[in-house]
């Protein structure tokens, strides 16, 4: 499941992203704008920042801004800077692995096996979804 972290990462980051031409923009704009509370929002941003996926700018008109195009930020990378592990299973994490306790041989485990093709599929998908394709879908939604 999504946490309420990355789905304001995800929401802050498409906001951002519809509005380039105001960049930067204020943390409290992006706030009130989509109803995130400030101080999570202001902890989200600033661990965007440190991986690079946002730039920001100090001062009076200072805020965020996208640090690439929409179409190079999926939400793969998004997700695991916040969430950590996109599998189902320990087991089957590239970036998180552990072995399960309870597993006798993890090359013949039956769960093992579905948990990898669900993490594969997911992870394809992920990928594929980028800021721009959430803003276009949003779009057409809208019309």
């Amino acid at each position: 499941m999504l946490s309420k972290k990355a789905k304001y990462a995800i929401t802050a980051l498409v906001f951002i992203a519809k509005h380039q031409e105001e960049q930067p923009i204020s943390v409290s704009k992006i706030a009130e704008a989509q109803n995130i509370p400030l101080k999570f929002l202001e902890s989200i941003l600033t661990e965007l920042k440190n991986a690079r996926i946002l730039n920001s700018k100090k001062g009076k008109y200072g805020g965020y801004s996208l640090n690439g195009a929409p179409e190079s930020i999926d939400m793969a990378r998004v997700m695991r800077l916040l969430d950590g592990a996109i599998s189902l299973l320990p087991c089957v994490s590239f970036n998180f692995y552990e072995r399960c306790e309870e597993c006798i041989d993890e090359r013949t485990c039956g769960i093992r096996q579905v948990a990898m093709e669900i993490r594969d599929e997911t992870l394809k998908r992920l990928q594929a979804a980028t800021l721009a394709d959430i803003v276009a879908r949003e779009d057409r939604l809208q019309q």
